[in-house]
Formats: structure tokens, C-alpha cells, sequence
């Protein structure tokens, strides 16, 4: 201690300060501080405060460096500094001393600056306290917060996760890699199923613990999941010896994993169980009262998503069942045509959709081809497609033309009392002449690829959609005629094949183009190559997809064969017969011959429409015998037999038949029960065999 009488030292009368009789009872120490001498009092509590002994204290601040820590000096010396400097009258700090022993203390320091009346500081009172144990409490409370906060912050992100959850694998991949698993301090987890009064376990736990026989239990079995779904309680093992003790017939399986505690939970959904889940750990030992409530709210949040996935996987996996059902269970064989079809499920859109293919052979060696979209992805879109496909089938196999069939189709989906429409495309190709017959409904346009490999879009005139088209009195659908040669692949498909997340139509289509030109030779091939570029790419639409190889002629002997109906009053369907017999006339090799073809032609139309009722058909094919002959037929529904007669100078009809006469080799009339036929041939130019492999020439 300092005398008082010691040096010529100027202190206050009432220095030093007598500490309060409460400081002592709850062990705070008091100081008092002269800045003027630079003496430091500190009473007995204090001093035991900083471990120190009144025989080890001078007075001077210096002395207490024994104590206090170079670094907690600099920091406490700043504090006082700051509080003197910003003419402050109050400080406080923590910071830590040294004990006697060497081991670490934390103290609390708290003063009250005094000011002469020229505010110059001369002085300090305060009190100094162990503060340790308060630090404890206050990082002990903070630790528990935090660590309340870290795993409530984990349910709620494994809960955003598994909102995106489709699948029960989506769920259990979701746990296993959302270090769900980690945050919580467990091992690896195994999950159960119930299913018909058993539980099917879906996720077995780490490696080497699955129990034999233990794929389907029952409720009322030994097993930790079976009590949990049995009781709708949780169950928390807290030591190897319990885990022994209460599951004999599991432990002795999984000992060998140094699983020393576990976590089952019962998932429970809508009040009902539908499995439990088993959190294993390696390193615990015990669960606090906040750790078993996160638990269980993790079961509960896994619960919900599980069986979101489960009532998914199952309106999927019926919507599947029905498409699959509706779409063609085989393809017909096509003779002179090689078919390839796919269809690929959207696995990570909403449900199923309403993308349909069709083949459908027609007479004369014809064959129809149909890809089609209904609008939406549910069951209904599903079974809307497969009442579409039906009629569109029926309608090309009743003969009538493309664009009737797609007219007629749209009509059916307008009165179907469903909001949906369809897009669509129908071809009718004749296999022996390579004449394709387009119409579009709204669809995207096909694709061509040549015999060197090089891929072109084919711009198809297009109409409204089905059901659209009805609904705003628009059912023309224009028609497209294109020749098909030997080897040539037309490539019919649903937009899912050229849509891409982030890109615009032309993007996905110039893709589309560069795969089926750089694609395997082999139609099967090149089908599965363009599915699998879909799911590389996350394509989130269904898809349909049909390709179509000629081959070459099928018959030796007859050669092609194309069949228009055309209706009174209808020039749509004049100009498409017109169109159509163009075509062939070039397919078939007899260009030098089309204008007196397509004039006989039109004569014989005119004619029926005129004199007659109820329309024409109008069919044009080749004939092989001595010579290659092209024949038009032109049927109606009148007995009466066209006579040849003059017209006159000045007449305007009659001249028909004459015409017919000059212009073809042979003409006649055929009686066709009710009706009649008349026809003309035409001698036209033999086909070079080479540019037909697999038949001698159309």
C-alpha cells in the first residue's frame, strides 16, 4: 500500500474512496485512480479480482503488466484514452488477465472520470469484476442460438429442396446431397415405405448395412421403423447398449458400423403414416430437448414432400398408361417404306401431354402419316389425343382427301366440349410414284433429308389448328405436294424436339437440321440419337417423333396410284386434284406429256362436275404391260353415259371429248354400279431402272 504522508503527494481528502458494501457482496473490487500522481488504489476485492496479494501491489498501474497482457493493455489503455480525450465521463471493457497459474480470466472494468472546474479529468473511480463466468453463460447462450439458428436454417432449406422433389428418388436424393445430413451430424439415413399393411425399405443406410429379409417388413416386427409407424411416435437410441437392448434382431446386423446413436421418425401425412425415416449417427451421444424437436420437424416437412412424390409418381405413371395405350401399339409393315417412331415422356415437366404419332396404311400402296400436339400436359390432353388420333384414322381410311381429313378432324375436336385445340401435320404419300401429299394445322414444319445427307426444311402451307380452325369458320387447309425420291427421309416431329430452354424456335430448328445431317445412316439410329440430344439438353416437353424412308417402287407391274375426291362447288379442291395430277405426271417421268394430261384431266373433272351430282373422284396411276401407259380415271354417281358429239362453230360445250380424243391414245366408260367411270391413258416414257432400287421402274 502507499503512505499517505510519503513524498509531497496532493491527494483528495477522501481518497481513497470507501467501496460499497454491495461491490463486495456480489465480489467486485473497487479502484481509485489519481491521474495527477499516477497512484492506483485498489481495495482487497479488487486485488483478488487480478489474483494478487496486497504485498504484490505498489500502487502503480505498470505493476499490474504481471497480470494483463501486453495486448489487453493497448486495447484497455485506448479505451481510457478515447473516454479522457472525447471528454466522456463514463468507460467500460472487457478483457482478460493472467491468473497465478497461467490459465486465462476475463474481467469487467467500469469508470467514472472526475473533472476540476476547468474540465481538465483528475481523477477515476470504478470497479473491476471476474467476468468469466458471465462470458460463459452469455457465449454458452450465443452457441445454442446459433446452433438453433443452424438447424432451423437447415430444415427450412432441405424443405425448399424438396419442394422441387417429383420422385421418392428425387427425396432421398435430395437428403443424401443437401448436406441435410451433415448439418444434423448423422452418418447416412435409411427410409421406409408403407405399403399394404408393410413397410418397403427404399433407402438402406450406408454400405454393408442392409439386413438380409428386411427389403418388405411388417408393421408388428422388431424393427426401430416398425415401432415408429406402429406407434406414430419417435424413437431416439441414444447408446450402442440401447440399441442392443431394444432391437436384438437388428443390432447384431449393423454393430460392425460403429453406429453408437439413432433417430427414427414416423411420416406422417394428413394425419396417416406413410413410412418412417432413420437418422444414423457414428459420433452423439444423447438428443437435446431442442435437438428432437428440429427432428421432428424435419419428419414432418419430409413427410409432405414424400407424399407429394408418391401421388405424383402415380397420376404420371397412369397419364403414362393412358397415352401409351392410345398411341399404335406396332407399326403396320409398309412395303416399299422404311418407319421409325419414338415418343418421349416429359420425365421433368408437369405430367404427360398429348403428342401423338400414327401410321396408317391406305390402298393402292399408299401410306398416311400424322404427328399431332393437344394443347396441355394432364390426362385429359391424353385422352384427347387418343379420341383425335381415332377419327383422324378413320377419316384418312374412309378416302377422303388431306385436307378433308384435317378439316373433318377439326370439326370433331370443335364439338368434342373440351377447351383444347391440337396442332398437326398429315402426309399421304404413294410409295411407287415418291408423291407426297402435306397438310399442316398449325404444326411446325417438317424436314427433308436428301440421299447425300443434306437436311432442308420443308416449308408446308399451312391452316389454324384443329379445333380453332372450326371455331372461327376457317377449315381450308391448303396442300402441299412434294416428290419423295428412293432414299429420301421425311422427318415429321412435335415442337418438344426443337424447343430449348433460353433459345427461340429457328435456334432449336438449325440444331434440329445439323443433328439429322450429321445422324447415323440407319433410321433407328438416327430416331435415338435425336432423343437422346433432348434429354441432354433438359428438354421439359413431350416428344413425338416419325421418319419415313422411301425405298423405291413395290410393284413391277402397276406403279403408283393417286386418289382425290372433289366436291361440287368446291374450287379448293379442284385446285388440289389439279396440283395433284402435276405432280405425279413429273414424278412419274412424263413431263413431255403434261400439259395434254393435265388438259384430259381437267376435261373429264369439268365434265362430271357439271353434268352430274354429288362430286368426283379423280384417280391417276401408271400401268406397266408392253408399254407404260398413265391412265386417268374420273368416277361420279351418274348411270348416264358422256356421248362425243359436235360442238359447233360458235359452240362452248361439246368439245370436251373431242379434246379428250385428240389428245390421249385410248378413252372409255366403265359402269361402277350406280355410277360410272371414265378414263384416258397416255403413253409415257419408261423409267430408267437404276433411279429406282428395288423395283424395275414405276
Amino acid at each position: 500500500m502507499v503512505d499517505r504522508a510519503a513524498g509531497a503527494l496532493s491527494l483528495p481528502d477522501d481518497w481513497p474512496a470507501h467501496p460499497d458494501l454491495s461491490l463486495t457482496l456480489n465480489r467486485m473490487g473497487s479502484f481509485d485512480w489519481d491521474l495527477a500522481s499516477g497512484l492506483l488504489h485498489m481495495d482487497r476485492s479488487a486485488l483478488e479480482v487480478f489474483d494478487l496479494r496486497p504485498d504484490e501491489f505498489d500502487g502503480r498501474p505498470e505493476s499490474l503488466a504481471a497480470r494483463v497482457p501486453a495486448d489487453e493493455r493497448v486495447r484497455l489503455d485506448t479505451v481510457v484514452t478515447q473516454a479522457l480525450k472525447n471528454a466522456e465521463d463514463h468507460y467500460g471493457a472487457y478483457f482478460r488477465i493472467r491468473c497465478r497459474d497461467g490459465s486465462p480470466r476475463w474481467t469487467h472494468t467500469q469508470g467514472t472520470v472526475r473533472r476540476d472546474e476547468s474540465g481538465r479529468p483528475t481523477r477515476i473511480i470504478g470497479i473491476v469484476r471476474d467476468a468469466t463466468q458471465e462470458l460463459a453463460d452469455s457465449l454458452a447462450r450465443r452457441e445454442v442460438d446459433v446452433e438453433r439458428r443452424r438447424q432451423t436454417s437447415v430444415v427450412e432449406s432441405t424443405t425448399a429442396a424438396l419442394a422441387h422433389a417429383r420422385t421418392v428418388q428425387d427425396v432421398i436424393d435430395i437428403l443424401n446431397d443437401s448436406h441435410g445430413l451433415e448439418h444434423f451430424g448423422a452418418t447416412s439415413l435409411v427410409m421406409g415405405l408403407l405399403e399394404s399393411g408393410r413397410i418397403h425399405l427404399v433407402a438402406e443406410g450406408p454400405e454393408g448395412s442392409f439386413v438380409p429379409g428386411t427389403r418388405y417388413t411388417r408393421i408388428d416386427e422388431g424393427y426401430p421403423m416398425s415401432e415408429v409407424v406402429r406407434t406414430l411416435a419417435p424413437r431416439f437410441i441414444e447408446s450402442k447398449e440401447d440399441f442392443a437392448e431394444s432391437y436384438p434382431l437388428l443390432w447384431p446386423h449393423i454393430a460392425h458400423l460403429g453406429i453408437n446413436a439413432a433417430a427414427y421418425l414416423p411420416l406422417i401425412a394428413q394425419a396417416r403414416p406413410i413410412g418412417a425415416l432413420g437418422l444414423l449417427y457414428r459420433d452423439r451421444y444423447g438428443f437435446s430437448a431442442e435437438e428432437r424437436n428440429v427432428l421432428v420437424a424435419l419428419g414432418s416437412s419430409i413427410a409432405q414432400s414424400l407424399q407429394r412424390a408418391m401421388l405424383y409418381e402415380q397420376e404420371h405413371d397412369l397419364a403414362e398408361g393412358l397415352q401409351q395405350a392410345m398411341l399404335p401399339r406396332r407399326i403396320p409393315d409398309v412395303p416399299g417404306a422404311q418407319i421409325a417412331v419414338r415418343y418421349r415422356s416429359a420425365r421433368l415437366g408437369q405430367d404427360i401431354g398429348g403428342d401423338w404419332y400414327d401410321v396408317i396404311s391406305l390402298p393402292g400402296g399408299r401410306v398416311g402419316a400424322v404427328i399431332g400436339d393437344v394443347q396441355g400436359h394432364d390426362t385429359h390432353a391424353a385422352a384427347v389425343m387418343g379420341q383425335l388420333r381415332i377419327v383422324l384414322r378413320a377419316y384418312a381410311a374412309e378416302g377422303h382427301t388431306p385436307a378433308t381429313v384435317m378439316a373433318r378432324a377439326s370439326v370433331f375436336l370443335h364439338e368434342l366440349d373440351t377447351d383444347r385445340f391440337a396442332t398437326c401435320t398429315y402426309a399421304e404419300a404413294d410409295l411407287s410414284t415418291g408423291v407426297v401429299q402435306m397438310v399442316r394445322a398449325g404444326h411446325v414444319d417438317p424436314l427433308i433429308r436428301q440421299n447425300d445427307g443434306a437436311t432442308r426444311r420443308l416449308p408446308v402451307e399451312g391452316g389454324l389448328p384443329l379445333g380453332l380452325s372450326a371455331e372461327f369458320g376457317r377449315l381450308e387447309y391448303p396442300v402441299t405436294t412434294v416428290e419423295l425420291d428412293p432414299g429420301q427421309i421425311l422427318l415429321l416431329y412435335t415442337d418438344g424436339l426443337v424447343e430449348m430452354p433460353g433459345s427461340d424456335l429457328d435456334d432449336g430448328m438449325q440444331l434440329l437440321t445439323s443433328l439429322v445431317d450429321s445422324g447415323p445412316r440407319d433410321l433407328q439410329l438416327l430416331a435415338d440419337r435425336l432423343c437422346e440430344v433432348v434429354d441432354e439438353r433438359g428438354g421439359e416437353d413431350d416428344v413425338a417423333l416419325l421418319l419415313l424412308r422411301r425405298k423405291g417402287t413395290v410393284s413391277p407391274q402397276t406403279g403408283g396410284r393417286l386418289q382425290q375426291h372433289v366436291a361440287q362447288n368446291d374450287p379448293e379442291a379442284l385446285r388440289s386434284a389439279r396440283h395433284m395430277i402435276r405432280a405425279a405426271v413429273r414424278a412419274w417421268g412424263a413431263r413431255e406429256r403434261s400439259d395434254e394430261i393435265e388438259l384430259a384431266a381437267d376435261e373429264l373433272v369439268t365434265n362430271a362436275l357439271m353434268h352430274t351430282d354429288g362430286g368426283a373422284i379423280v384417280t391417276i396411276r401408271v400401268l406397266s404391260a408392253m408399254e407404260r401407259r398413265l391412265r386417268v380415271e374420273v368416277e361420279d354417281r351418274s348411270s348416264a353415259l358422256p356421248r362425243r358429239r359436235d360442238a359447233g362453230v360458235s359452240g362452248v360445250s361439246g368439245r370436251g371429248l373431242m379434246l379428250v380424243d385428240r389428245l390421249a391414245e385410248a378413252w372409255g366408260v366403265e359402269s361402277r354400279g350406280s355410277g360410272k367411270c371414265v378414263w384416258c391413258e397416255f403413253i409415257i416414257p419408261d423409267r430408267v431402272p437404276a433411279a429406282f432400287p428395288g423395283g424395275p421402274g414405276a
